[in-house]
């Protein structure tokens, strides 16, 4: 008996978008009875992970084929072919192209004695190949990748090894691609991509993210809801703020990759901006858009941090005015400059920053839902009993809602971590 390939996604949204591109390319290519391992690299918890999942996997499909891909395969392809357990290793590059999965449909024989590693230099790439997706198998949203790879090297992040230079999609099979999903029937769209706001560098004319955006909603007028996904606020360029300013249809919810909030560490990082910029921005984008709301990659634990420099981070919080935030416990990861910085933070004393971070976020999250309740908002159906603003704030509805449609509704009260309907 045949069956269509079990898909596990580990990691960020971006990798959640590829999934779903390689389920359609696998079913295209006829790749049946096998299981797909779409890894994280961001930290090295992430690696242990994965390998726990593998092994987990192998116990419940003792038969199929195991197929490791994603940011680790492609940074340390050696340790998942090392496995007895993993069938083959393919890279990011790979695994989105179609004659990959055509080999691998070919059967049991698809890989020879010395063919287990399928991952060649991502640095080489020069290009990234758009994906046409239908919104993570739900009709709420649809997610397009405009931009991959990363040209900065931040000395915690892995992540250029796993995804290459940064490259574009140009602007119009973007917005051929919009245009499709809307008249398939889509109320939003997310741009996604790993260092979205170098939109359009390595493109002719070296356009900005920000006249992607407007170029979007000037030619599809018909498109309800724009959404960006995280950005680098210090990148943000003069369309992007007029687009803040003067477009209702481009949401009013922004993730910022800020890492840190005291100008020492951020130096360490090798960030390009200081603590003033990202709270300078935050004040510009609210005079623009008074409902603004942010959410923010914040990292605790980062070797040499100190009491007061941690201090200064848990105190951006509120003078950024942040609402969601991603805290990240600081994990050593080999193979970046951090982790060769002697001075290292005792992992209990990450553990409790972490955990500090963390109530602060959700004191912020408590306070925004307060400044909800009888006002009215647009709510994206995700399922018939849950959808969100345009803030990305969950909206819980007690009568049956239809998945994908955009509901106006009065907020009666929250519950916590939701708004109610």
């Amino acid at each position: 008996m045949t069956a269509a390939p079990k898909f596990t996604t580990l990691g960020c949204r971006l990798n959640a978008y590829e999934t779903e591109a390689m389920k359609e390319l696998s079913r295209q290519a006829g790749l049946e009875n096998a299981v797909v391992v779409n890894t994280c690299a961001v930290t090295a918890e992430a690696v242990r992970k994965a390998r726990q999942e593998i092994r987990k996997l192998r116990r419940d499909n003792p038969d199929a084929p195991i197929i490791v891909t994603g940011c680790a395969a492609q940074t340390e392809p050696e340790t998942f072919a090392a496995m007895s357990e993993v069938t083959q290793v393919i890279g990011n590059t790979e695994k989105m192209q179609p004659e990959t999965w055509q080999r691998m449909a070919k059967g049991p024989d698809f890989i020879g004695t010395t063919e287990k590693v399928l991952v060649d230099d991502i640095m080489s790439v020069t290009e990234t190949a758009s994906h046409l997706i239908d919104g993570f198998g739900t009709r709420s949203r649809a997610y397009v990748q405009v931009q991959n790879g990363c040209d900065h090297r931040c000395t915690f992040c892995i992540i250029p090894y796993g995804r290459g230079n940064s490259r574009s999609v140009p602007a119009g099979v973007v917005v051929d691609q919009i245009k499709r999903l809307v008249d398939r029937g889509y109320n939003e769209v997310v741009l996604t991509g790993v260092d979205l706001t170098s939109w359009g560098a390595d493109l002719p004319a070296t356009p900005k993210l920000g006249d992607l955006v407007m170029r979007i909603l000037k030619l599809v007028p018909d498109l309800p809801r724009l959404r960006i996904s995280s950005i680098d606020s210090i990148e943000v360029d003069e369309n992007l703020m007029q687009a803040i300013a003067t477009e209702p249809r481009l949401m009013p919810h922004l993730h910022l990759s800020l890492q840190h909030g005291d100008d020492m560490i951020l130096k360490r990082m090798k960030r390009r901006h200081l603590r003033d910029d990202a709270i300078r921005f935050a004040e510009d984008a609210r005079k623009l858009r008074p409902e603004m709301t942010f959410g923010a990659d914040i990292i605790a634990g980062f070797p040499t941090e100190t009491e007061a420099h941690f201090e200064n981070s848990l105190k951006l919080v509120t003078d950024c005015d942040l609402t969601w935030l991603h805290v990240f416990p600081y994990s050593k990861r080999e193979g970046t400059p951090a982790a060769k910085i002697p001075s290292q933070v005792n992992g209990n004393v990450i553990k409790d920053r972490a955990a500090r971070l963390r109530a602060a976020g959700d004191a912020q999250v408590e306070k925004h839902l307060a400044a909800q309740i009888g006002r009215r908002h647009s709510v994206l159906m995700e399922n018939a009993h849950m959808g969100r603003t345009e803030q990305f704030t969950e909206v819980s509805f007690a009568t049956p809602q239809t998945e994908g449609e955009l509901v106006q509704t009065q907020i009666s009260g929250c519950n916590g971590t939701q708004l109610i309907a």
